[in-house]
């Protein structure tokens, strides 16, 4: 069994906190990232935006297009509503031979406002996600119609975060609906990693290993602070970093032992100014690769 290793851009260039990467550009991040051995990246904003340009882009890089993310708007819109959205995106992705388009529903989500507390993220009930997760199940299957595979990602600040909410919204939703597998975001939601991957693995078709640095996600939830101030301060950082907190050992053993055979992912967003981004993405590579070969995982160049 085989798995290849990307990751996501976001060490170096933060959509979010544009900021805090300010002196670092998506070229060097492509480059560095191929350097220290990555074969897939996520899309990120700074990327250009039509799909032969982005071709070339990732082209001339020798890196390619392993997911992105989608920014959901199905709890207000309608099905045929966010199909259409979100339509353009799909095509993209099927033309660049990316293996999923990550979605996570940002309509009611508190992850993008430094001045709201994660713990004050919508906790819906569960026919309410119930719900949700039909209509979920009508976009995914119009965009495995396309050839596209919807991977939903629990996130911190947003409806789907905790192991509850996953188990809810896997329970009410088609197989067409996979899970995005966060180690990091299901650690600082509250979830239980292992019993996440036990219960749904079979649904799992991408996976993100961030690790989490506990003393700061434990202050976050006491002093109340946001999503975005868990990440500046250090909340989060890649596996091997001391600092963690997660067994990816473990996660990798039960991967390999349920025929995993898509992307692991390096999704570690810090400041760079006290985690260099080449350093510390190496650092998760050499990490994953030890730990892949310990699994019998053989990794794809």
């Amino acid at each position: 069994m085989s798995v290849k290793i990307g990751i996501s851009p976001i060490a170096w260039q933060n959509d979010d906190l544009p900021d805090l990467t300010a002196a670092y550009t998506m070229e060097q991040a492509l480059r560095e990232a191929r350097e220290i051995g990555y074969t897939g990246v996520e899309r990120g904003r700074r990327m250009p935006a039509d799909t032969e340009g982005l071709r070339a882009y990732l082209a001339e890089n020798d890196i390619a297009l392993c997911g992105g993310w989608c920014s959901g708007n199905l709890m207000q819109a309608s099905v045929t509503e966010e199909i259409a959205a979100t339509r353009q995106q799909v095509q993209q992705f099927v033309d660049l031979n990316a293996p999923c388009l990550v979605y996570a529903e940002c309509s009611n989500t508190v992850q993008g406002d430094i001045s709201t507390p994660v713990n004050n993220r919508p906790k819906l009930s569960r026919d309410e996600i119930t719900g949700y997760g039909a209509k979920l199940s009508e976009l995914a299957k119009s965009m495995a119609d396309q050839g596209m595979v919807l991977a939903y990602h629990h996130h911190m600040g947003s409806m789907i975060e905790d192991g509850e909410d996953i188990d809810w919204l896997m329970e009410g939703s088609s197989d067409e609906v996979t899970l995005l597998f966060d180690t990091g975001h299901l650690h600082f939601g509250g979830a239980d990693v292992m019993a996440v991957l036990d219960k749904w693995g079979h649904r799992v078709r991408h996976v993100h290993f961030k690790d989490v640095r506990p003393d700061v996600t434990r202050a976050i939830r006491a002093e109340n602070r946001s999503f975005l101030d868990a990440v500046i301060a250090g909340a989060f950082t890649v596996p091997g970093d001391p600092q963690g907190c997660i067994d990816f050992q473990a996660v990798t053993d039960k991967l390999a032992a349920m025929g995993y055979s898509g992307w692991i992912v390096v999704e570690a967003e810090q400041d760079p100014a006290k985690a260099a981004p080449y350093d510390y993405s190496r650092i998760g590579y050499q990490h994953i690769t030890d730990i892949c070969a310990r699994s019998g995982l053989t990794i794809q160049s």
